[in-house]
């Protein structure tokens, strides 16, 4: 660039912005008004309609405030409606005031069930308690439709759902807690199960069932299709096939939306063709909303938009889409009582979740991906300070607090817990994963990962450190461990990182190229696993070109300079004895109580295993300092020489999990997993 320009165009970029224009948005004011603090718009819509006329050289904040916005569809912003670089756009809620973005409605008018024949349905205990509203009278006409969702069929839009002083409902289910067993598969189509109330099930006009028919990880939700009360046989679908079939063994399920099961505080049931919904109400006082819109705000190449301060609820889908764009930035947000996802972004550059509290979705939380792989090129995203918890209510595997694919993504200082399956889930290259808190996840199924990733030779480079990993046990079959890098993943850095009362602690199975360093390991079962399933019972994935290593090798240029300049043992991983786990470093590690060697033996030789000190028999070697709130601030050894002969690294655990900043949603945090 000719010198004279360049300061040119320094001494402009340098020169003060004008100022900043604001918009005001109130649930009295009108989309037809000016748009002052005299004369507020009434919707997002509004606002973003009439931020599209308005000059676009200055900042514009639009300020909503305090009460309850209803949707009835997501607003969609368009490129048009993106800010620049110098004159970001924000949509916010005023200081102090809470603002509700609600895709629902309030179901009232509730009266106690009077008809003898639906009275005579009902448990006979529940009888007293039960209440119903007439949705036709209330005009309220969105009731979703009941769809077929779980592990390989994706996730779909939920139904109308019923929410009570912010939290979710039970659609009337048994067993009320926990599954039940299969007695015995005679077909694909017909179990017998062990259970006496067939015969009142069998007057349900719609009984579904959730499953894990075969595997603890493989969950479908389907609709029974039929009954033999007196065989014990409950009768499925031809059209829906099991993706890894039915085994009466391993098989376990609850049967839901049957109203002849309502018999529990908290139960609902909606009658979709006279248009009722029933209630055993629970405890306390709060508003009954029944979910109607599918979410709240869709932005498409969306660019230098914030998002900030707003409590989104009660959507039948995910609450923030974007697609593409640039630096768009949720921030300090309330999500909950979602049928899907909190937040889902695809694709774009340098986009942020920042400070939000997300909890009660239907699937998983936040959604990232982007990032171009070839040419190893980063998104930038950044998903920081944020408190996810009770997600994946209705989609139960595979559904992330944070789900991730792609290049150049970061994943820091969140608090994430309580889950039936995983934390963080996800593929990529060069991702960074750091100072998060992950506790009380893998509730209900087993062989699964807090953290998961697999089955890619070429998914490397990803930074593991600094986490705290804790009460990560698991409930069936293989239980869980809390770092799983399953199926031959390799090149994955873990380092500086504290596990305590875990299952496994880090699994690797069979990769190569894995860093283990400066990790804490404090009651785990066992803290470091490797094994050799390449050169066994996976053989043929490894060696056959049809089979997902290999056709994923072929889907990178993994031989380019790029490539491997970045990855350079992997240009020759077809020649170099593929399968076999080879060159992993795990190194200077610190291990007390539990089992520390889950290392096959036949693969130490070609490892680096050296300067780890491990107390098997003495879990008081390492304590774990908390304060009174339960937060972990120091760690102490028995024997500090011990630690510095080894060179140990000190983690920074004050660091760790959430941190205080106004930005966030709430603060301090009440933490029920600490409770």
């Amino acid at each position: 660039m000719n010198p004279w320009l360049m300061v040119v165009c320094m001494i402009l970029f340098a020169m003060p912005v004008s100022a900043e224009v604001m918009l005001y948005v109130s649930p009295t004011g009108r989309d037809t008004q000016a748009g002052t603090e005299a004369e507020p718009l009434a919707t997002l819509a509004g606002a973003r309609d009439r931020v599209r006329t308005l000059d676009k050289d200055r900042p514009i904040t639009v300020i909503f405030a305090a009460g309850t916005y209803r949707f009835s569809e997501p607003v969609e912003f368009e490129a048009q409606d993106s800010g620049t670089t110098r004159s970001h756009i924000t949509y916010r809620a005023d200081d102090h005031a809470i603002v509700r973005f609600t895709g629902g409605v309030n179901v009232t008018a509730w009266k106690p069930v009077t008809d003898k024949p639906v009275l005579e349905r009902l448990p006979v205990e529940a009888r007293p308690h039960v209440r119903v509203a007439d949705l036709n009278a209330q005009d309220i006409t969105e009731l979703g439709e009941l769809k077929v969702y779980g592990f390989g069929i994706g996730v779909n839009p939920a139904e109308a759902e019923l929410f009570f002083g912010d939290r979710p409902l039970t659609p009337a289910r048994w067993p009320n807690v926990g599954f039940n067993k299969v007695d015995k598969v005679l077909d694909p189509q017909h179990l017998v199960v062990d259970t006496d109330r067939i015969a009142r099930w069998a007057q349900e006009p719609d009984p579904w069932v959730l499953a894990y028919w075969h595997h603890d990880w493989a969950e479908v939700h389907e609709p029974i299709v039929g009954f033999d009360a007196e065989k014990h046989i409950i009768k499925r679908s031809k059209e829906i096939e099991p993706k890894y079939g039915i085994t009466a063994k391993s098989a376990r399920w609850f049967a839901d939306n049957m109203f002849c099961e309502l018999d529990t505080p908290g139960e609902y049931y909606i009658d979709r063709q006279n248009r009722l919904v029933y209630l055993w109400p629970p405890e306390g006082d709060g508003l009954t909303v029944l979910s109607q819109a599918t979410g709240f705000i869709e932005g498409r190449e969306l660019s230098h938009v914030t998002f900030r301060g707003f409590v989104m609820g009660a959507c039948r889908d995910t609450a923030v889409k974007s697609s593409g764009g640039s630096d768009l930035r949720v921030v300090g947000c309330t999500i909950r009582n979602v049928g899907t996802r909190a937040v889902e972004i695809t694709g774009g550059t340098d986009h942020l979740v920042y400070g939000c509290d997300i909890g009660y979705c239907g699937a998983g939380g936040i959604m990232v991906s982007g990032g171009d792989t070839p040419t190893l090129t980063p998104a930038g995203h950044n998903i920081e300070n944020n408190h996810i918890h009770h997600y994946s209510r209705r989609n139960r595997t595979y559904r992330g607090a944070v789900q991730f694919d792609g290049v150049g993504i970061r994943i820091a200082h969140n608090l994430i817990h309580h889950a039936p399956h995983t934390a963080i889930l996800g593929n990529g290259n060069n991702n960074t994963i750091e100072f998060n808190e992950i506790s009380d996840v893998i509730r209900e199924s087993g062989d699964a990962g807090a953290l998961y990733a697999g089955r890619d030779w070429t998914k490397r480079g990803t930074v593991i450190r600094y986490n705290y990993w804790h009460d990560i046990t698991g409930e069936t079959g293989l239980k869980g461990m809390a770092i799983y890098q399953d199926d031959q993943i390799s090149g994955q850095t873990i380092t500086g990182n504290i596990f305590e009362n875990v299952n496994r602690a880090v699994f690797l199975g069979g990769g190569c190229d894995h860093t283990v360093t400066y990790n804490v390991f404090v009651n785990c079962w066992r803290s470091v696993h490797l094994d050799d399933r390449g050169m066994n019972w996976q053989r043929k994935m490894v060696t056959d070109p049809d089979e997902t290593l290999q056709k994923r090798l072929r889907a990178v240029p993994y031989k380019s300079e790029l490539w491997q300049k970045q990855y350079p043992t992997l240009a020759n991983i077809l020649e170099d004895d593929p399968g076999a786990p080879k060159r992993n470093l795990i190194r200077a590690n610190i291990s007390a109580g539990g089992k520390w060697d889950d290392i096959k033996a036949s693969t130490k030789k070609d490892q680096v295993i050296d300067n780890n000190l491990v107390f098997d028999n003495d879990p008081t070697w390492i304590t774990l300092v908390k304060d009174k709130a339960g937060k972990l601030t120091d760690i102490r050894f028995k024997d500090p020489a011990a630690i510095e002969k080894i060179a140990f690294k000190t983690i920074p655990v004050e660091k760790i999990g959430l941190y205080e900043d106004p930005r966030r949603a709430s603060w301090p945090i009440e933490d029920t997993v600490r409770k």
